[in-house]
């Protein structure tokens, strides 16, 4: 997994994309402008050097926060602090403070969970993977959620274990839950933003797409140069509305990658 080590690397947003709403520039030798979003998007999407995706309800179907919760006894408690945040109570750090201080994820029930809840990919996420990596496209997993869940995921789509970016759950010497590690930018609110931001300073891609079913996920672009809503598991109202691209399986992206490209 790759852990964050500094803010050194950290480029502002507006670096990357002038503004987020009236996009007006250059991707190569192409102009493109908010007058058809869904094409520039589209665009982007097609000769992309990058892609970061959400884990939760994205790559997978399910909420692992959720299911942990579940798991430990917790589901009703766990929820009502999730729609505390949701409301707008609660900063994303605090939320997972109080959340994982409720769950108290032992290193004993974590593995149990593991071992009893096997991933569960979203259909059509490897195909769609397995061509991103054959056109040589980087694929990267962010998320707020926890790397012990998430890189058994990433082991499954053949994805390396730098290029995932998520929480660390700590543990005391006897394996109880004692915090989580507060340096990984995926801990606190803006932190797919800032992931975004990293890797497109870091390694220079020019044409990053960000994809996702959150809020979280859609105010990564910018600086992620394109961001496509993800609905196939859970449809959020303010993504559908606030996405250029949105689509319900991951079959679209596939058959647009391979699309011919619209001449004019």
């Amino acid at each position: 997994m790759n852990v964050y080590d500094g803010a050194n690397d950290v480029c502002l947003a507006e670096g990357f994309l002038a503004n987020e709403k009236a996009i007006i520039g250059t991707i190569g030798s192409r102009r493109f402008s908010s007058m058809n979003p869904v094409d520039d998007v589209r665009y982007v999407w097609r000769h992309c050097d990058a892609v970061c995706f959400d884990v939760d309800s994205t790559v997978c179907q399910d909420e692992a926060i959720d299911e942990l919760a579940e798991f430990c006894g917790v589901g009703q408690q766990v929820s009502e602090v999730t729609k505390v945040a949701m409301n707008g109570g609660l900063s994303f750090r605090e939320a997972l403070s109080a959340r994982l201080n409720l769950i108290q994820p032992s290193r004993q029930k974590l593995e149990a969970f593991l071992k009893q809840t096997p991933p569960r990919l979203t259909p059509g996420i490897q195909e769609l993977i397995k061509m991103l990596h054959s056109r040589c496209v980087d694929v990267y997993l962010v998320s707020g959620g926890f790397s012990r869940i998430i890189l058994p995921v990433a082991k499954m789509l053949n994805i390396p274990e730098e290029n995932v970016f998520a929480n660390v759950l700590q543990f005391n010497e006897n394996g109880d839950y004692r915090g989580f590690d507060l340096s990984q930018p995926t801990s606190d609110s803006g932190g797919k933003k800032q992931v975004c931001g990293l890797l497109k300073h870091r390694n220079g891609y020019q044409r990053l797409v960000m994809i996702g079913d959150g809020a979280t996920d859609m105010e990564a672009s910018p600086p992620a140069d394109a961001f496509i809503g993800f609905g196939g598991n859970q449809v959020r109202e303010s993504v559908l509305k606030g996405s250029r691209w949105f689509v319900r399986h991951f079959d679209e992206l596939r058959h647009a990658m391979e699309e011919p490209e619209k001449q004019g």
